[in-house]
């Protein structure tokens, strides 16, 4: 395991991240979470992520006793914003009051007296952007958060966020935690380019696509949630056929060869593995080992690749690129380009 920085910080965090939503659903339970928690520290991961709602507070509850004696050896992110209590308005959103309250219910599950990162988990239209960042910073100041990161968001709001933070003097989002993977490559057109403009560390969720990079649905399995079938989508066949053969012919797993192209994508991304048994962890784990070669990188990336719409592919036109850089673009390097 090597490691990385949390955005702009000198935070130091693994190059894989555990992620306990899995903890406190069905089998997953205190026995079970605290090998893969065990298993995930001895090949030298720090990075543990959860939720209040992960379990309805269990992951949290689950986390707290296996940290005892060792909370230090980890970087614990816990998130706020979603439905804590149906018949309370205010449980839900990212005002001040559920900010406030919500960190306050997860400190106690956790048993700790902070949280390493604090993830906004999703965008609250009703709460303003200042009112967010204000509090947030309010936090920070306190001591009971360390650092702050954002998912869910769009690369507008995100950009914005920032900036005010900045002007402000209040503390800036570090990381955005998305959904990016094969089958997921959106984020590509906003939300990666802002996340490099603002030097943050993207942490990508559903890294297999919900196991659909895994190859398990072809076999006839479901997942947790009851997911199942093959795809419909002669694009999302595409790119688990070429995952599928990239995979047996470098003596890999389909979630070994997933996770390492993610490893490999430009800018600071950090795949959040979740798994339910040790046996999925330690696969998951070995992705760290998988070189792949330029041709599967060319492949995994052509089979894959989004649309990105406009003004992206209106402004990659070469006739336009003439217009806007002068005839001589072709010449030109730009190193602070993830493109070419």
């Amino acid at each position: 395991m090597r490691y990385t920085l949390f955005g702009r910080t000198g935070l130091r965090v693994s190059e894989l991240a555990l992620g306990a939503m899995t903890f406190g659903w069905g089998a997953v339970d205190l026995d079970a979470s605290g090998p893969l928690l065990d298993a995930y520290a001895e090949a030298g991961g720090n990075f543990v992520d959860t939720a209040d709602i992960y379990s309805e507070g269990a992951s949290e509850t689950i986390l707290g006793k296996l940290l005892e004696g060792r909370r230090d050896r980890f970087v614990l992110a816990g998130k706020y914003t979603c439905v804590t209590s149906d018949d309370d308005v205010n449980s839900a959103g990212n005002h001040r009051k559920n900010l406030v309250h919500s960190v306050e219910a997860s400190l106690e599950r956790l048993r700790t007296d902070r949280l390493d990162v604090l993830w906004v988990h999703a965008r609250d239209d009703f709460t303003p952007v200042d009112e967010v960042m204000r509090a947030l910073d309010d936090l920070v100041r306190s001591g009971k958060v360390l650092y702050v990161g954002v998912s869910d968001w769009p690369a507008w709001e995100i950009a914005q966020a920032n900036t005010l933070a900045e002007l402000r003097g209040w503390t800036a989002f570090a990381g955005s935690q998305l959904r990016y993977n094969l089958l997921e490559r959106t984020p590509e057109r906003e939300l990666l380019p802002q996340a490099r403009g603002f030097d943050m560390a993207v942490f990508a969720w559903a890294p297999l696509a919900a196991g659909k990079l895994t190859g398990k649905y072809r076999r006839g399995e479901t997942g947790r949630l009851g997911e199942g079938g093959t795809a419909t989508d002669p694009r999302e066949d595409a790119v688990v056929d070429a995952v599928l053969e990239i995979a047996e012919q470098g003596g890999w797993s389909p979630a070994q060869v997933a996770l390492a192209w993610l490893l490999g994508r430009p800018g600071n991304v950090v795949p959040i593995i979740g798994a339910t048994n040790e046996r999925q962890l330690a696969d998951n784990l070995a992705s760290l080992d998988v070189g792949l070669d330029a041709d599967a990188t060319a492949r995994l990336d052509e089979v894959s690749a989004p649309s990105l719409g406009f003004p992206h592919e209106f402004l990659r036109e070469p006739g336009i690129r003439r217009n806007v850089y002068g005839p001589h673009w072709r010449d030109i390097r730009n190193p602070r380009s993830s493109t070419d």
